[in-house]
């Protein structure tokens, strides 16, 4: 994705820091308009479709706050970013084929139901004869 794509943003981020945390901007959103990137219009559809849950007119974004350095947080938005993109690019997996049970599992499925069957029997009144 080219660089002039990518739009970032940075803020002051929670977590440990000290004093440090008040003053440096060490979150990072990272946000990409997928409908104007410089993309194949193939990819563009695809992402567009994969991604629909995620994006907010067509804008994806990934955060990262988890270091106090700016420099690794934008490490690990880029990188957040690039493993979105790349599993909805994948192809989906082959369709599973459709397979009835095996013959042992329906054998040992009715003798589970007729062991059922006897300690409920046993739970019975007994016939008055």
């Amino acid at each position: 994705m080219p660089a002039v794509d990518l739009h970032w943003r940075f803020s002051r981020a929670g977590g440990p820091g000290g004093q440090g945390v008040n003053t440096t901007d060490s979150r990072v959103e990272l946000s990409v308009d997928l409908r104007r990137a410089a993309l194949p219009e193939h990819v563009r559809a695809r992402l567009l479709e994969r991604l629909d849950g995620r994006l907010h007119d067509g804008v994806i974004t990934v955060v990262a706050a988890d270091d106090r350095s700016q420099r690794r947080n934008r490490r690990a938005a880029r990188e957040r970013l690039s493993v979105l993109l790349r599993d909805a690019l994948a192809p989906d997996p082959p369709a599973r084929r459709a397979t009835g049970p095996s013959r042992g599992a329906r054998r040992r499925r009715l003798e589970a139901k007729r062991r059922q069957g006897a300690v409920k029997a046993l739970r019975r009144r007994p016939a008055a004869e």
